[in-house]
């Protein structure tokens, strides 16, 4: 019985064509590619919206008046049945009203989220989705390019392995900026929610404005590492390219 898999021809030689598209693709995000985002990187790192000083800058105004006190009487004297009727109607409270403070329309009809930040935001989120979509076509190319498991002369192998290990570590930290970008809207709008619960509570107003200005010094970070990510990949990889593309020297077999 034969212990090799037998293969069409027309299949593999789609399969040989596709291995050359990843090849000749992740050549050339190596090579031209991965600079040309770093140098773009670096530059937007350097621009002014990444080097705000003063952080009172980026805060957003929340535009949310603070109520009115409402008077209660005392429950024994009896509540107005107009007035009890009239607070019922205008959906201040439920089905077992007891009093409580008034939840007012938002004036412009709703809460606004922090301008300058969603901007920044929407920015960053595309170089994100770059760098991942990269790493993953450079990791299947040295995927592709690792021989078949033998004893001895590995060390070329070992090389491949690493530099996939650094792609997909690359590719989660890349995944994982999206989801802190998904939290900080999370955290803000139950913060946002507590204002307008409890409009008189000084501190949720005060921490909008410092879950903003985290928010700002993580992007700058991100940008920063994002950065960093394709300078280490960049040189990791043409430091180590010899070994890459040929993972086993061809006078191995000679030494055995």
């Amino acid at each position: 019985m034969s212990s090799t898999l037998k293969v069409r021809s027309e299949l593999k030689a789609q399969v040989e064509l596709f291995r050359e598209q990843i090849t000749s693709e992740a050549e050339h995000l190596v090579a031209s590619i991965f600079p040309q985002k770093l140098l773009e990187l670096d530059n937007f790192v350097k621009e002014p919206i990444l080097n705000v000083t003063d952080l009172k800058e980026i805060h957003s105004e929340i535009k949310f008046k603070v109520p009115e006190p409402i008077l209660f009487t005392n429950c024994h004297d009896g509540l107005d049945t107009n007035a009890k009727k009239r607070k019922l109607e205008d959906g201040v409270a439920g089905e077992n009203w007891q009093g409580g403070t008034k939840t007012p329309v938002m004036p412009d009809g709703m809460m606004t989220c922090n301008k300058k930040l969603v901007d920044l935001i929407e920015r960053v989120k595309p170089e994100i989705r770059t760098l991942i979509e990269k790493c993953n076509t450079v990791k299947m190319w040295v995927q592709l390019l690792i021989p078949r498991i033998e004893d001895g002369n590995n060390f070329g192998v070992s090389i491949q392995e690493e530099t996939v290990a650094e792609l997909r570590t690359v590719e989660s930290e890349a995944a994982s900026y999206l989801d802190q970008i998904s939290r900080y809207y999370i955290t803000r709008a139950k913060l946002v929610s507590k204002i307008i619960k409890y409009p008189h509570v000084e501190d949720y107003r005060r921490t909008v404005s410092e879950i903003d200005e985290k928010e700002y010094i993580s992007l700058k970070i991100i940008v920063s590492e994002l950065r960093n990510q394709y300078v280490t990949l960049h040189d990791m990889i043409l430091k180590n390219i010899e070994k890459i593309k040929k993972p086993r020297s061809f006078n191995s077999e000679a030494l055995y």
